[in-house]
């Protein structure tokens, strides 16, 4: 497996990169705004293509890059589904698998630090976001943030982990860049506390100052949903109502490009076909299947995901290899409340 460690200096932030191998997939974790080209120099050398891109919550301290990492590779942007952002491709929760190939990251829910703070677990290795530091732990202090969910996360959720498991955080301020889930069992000040209450009276008193971009950062990373205007301007959208239309009369050939686990959880449209997104490239290729798909059918051909960032993505891709094409607004969650 490729692994980088990357750090950002000025918020003190870590990102991985994770893929199987040179010329693969790839996925990267808390990706920084400032450093976009540094990560697209790296994805070139590596002759990796990014297919997904994870925030670990809501960040206050720097601007996530994930949406321009999205507009410039036509990635996936994945966040839990708690999250306060307006859209992002892909929404998960505890106990789903992120996957790429060769790669998988399970889901873990670590509530406390934020509301919508997830770590993210390989067999070998934990990302644990800002719930657990190498000797600390997150602020409790704002947006949702609770020292009692933080103390159940990292008790329940991450300290059970086997001791060698190898610790990730999103932050370090020290100089650290690694530990072991045995070692902050020993040696993490924080925990060495008698129980719950002890904790929350270490973390209520902490004292510490806003970070200095919180008020830039929070709105900023709230607001990350792909821009549609132009794909609505031209006509190649449809809301739920038209295509609960075109679908009456038979009018429409639907193409679901979420995964099985998405299709599982929230459903499908009836008929459609499943093309995963990240096979989009294969499927547009001179004999691929929306090649054939297209010039078998006098239908409108509607793409449709989850919040419709990925059939808007896959809508400019297949128009530029000569398809005509559409895709449902907001997708399944339109779908869903038509």
């Amino acid at each position: 497996m490729l692994f980088r460690q990357l750090f950002d200096q000025d918020s003190c932030s870590y990102t991985y990169l994770l893929a199987r191998d040179y010329g693969g997939e790839a996925i990267l974790i808390d990706p920084v705004l400032c450093k976009v080209d540094q990560y697209m120099k790296l994805l070139k050398e590596m002759r990796l293509k990014l297919v997904k891109v994870v925030d670990t919550h809501v960040h206050a301290d720097h601007i996530t890059a994930a949406p321009v990492l999205r507009d410039r590779t036509r990635c996936i942007t994945v966040m839990g589904e708690q999250s306060s952002v307006d859209s992002v491709s892909q929404r998960i929760s505890d106990g789903e698998i992120i996957a790429i190939d060769g790669v998988s990251l399970t889901a873990l829910y670590t509530p406390g630090h934020t509301d919508d703070s997830y770590c993210f677990l390989m067999p070998d290795r934990v990302f644990t976001g800002d719930t657990l530091l190498i000797r600390g732990t997150g602020r409790t202090d704002f947006q949702g943030g609770s020292a009692s969910e933080e103390y159940d996360s990292i008790i329940s959720k991450l300290l059970t982990l086997p001791d060698d498991t190898l610790v990730f955080p999103g932050h370090d301020y020290k100089g650290d860049t690694v530990s072991t889930i045995g070692e902050e069992k020993q040696h993490n000040p924080r925990l060495q506390v008698e129980g719950k209450a002890a904790f929350i009276a270490v973390m209520e008193n902490l004292n510490l100052a806003n970070p200095k971009m919180m008020d830039v950062a929070i709105p900023a990373n709230q607001q990350v949903a792909m821009v549609q205007q132009e794909i609505d301007e031209q006509g190649w959208s449809f809301s739920a109502a038209k295509l609960r239309d075109l679908l009456a009369t038979d009018g429409a050939l639907l193409v679901d490009l979420r995964e099985d686990a998405e299709r599982e959880k929230c459903g499908y449209i009836e008929s459609s076909v499943n093309i995963q997104y990240n096979n989009i490239d294969d499927a547009l290729a001179e004999n691929g299947v929306l090649k054939v798909l297209a010039k078998g059918t006098q239908k409108r051909l509607v793409f449709y995901c989850a919040y419709g960032e990925r059939s808007a993505m896959a809508l400019l891709a297949a128009r530029e290899t000569g398809i005509e094409c559409f895709h449902l607004k907001g997708g399944m969650a339109a779908w869903s409340h038509r």
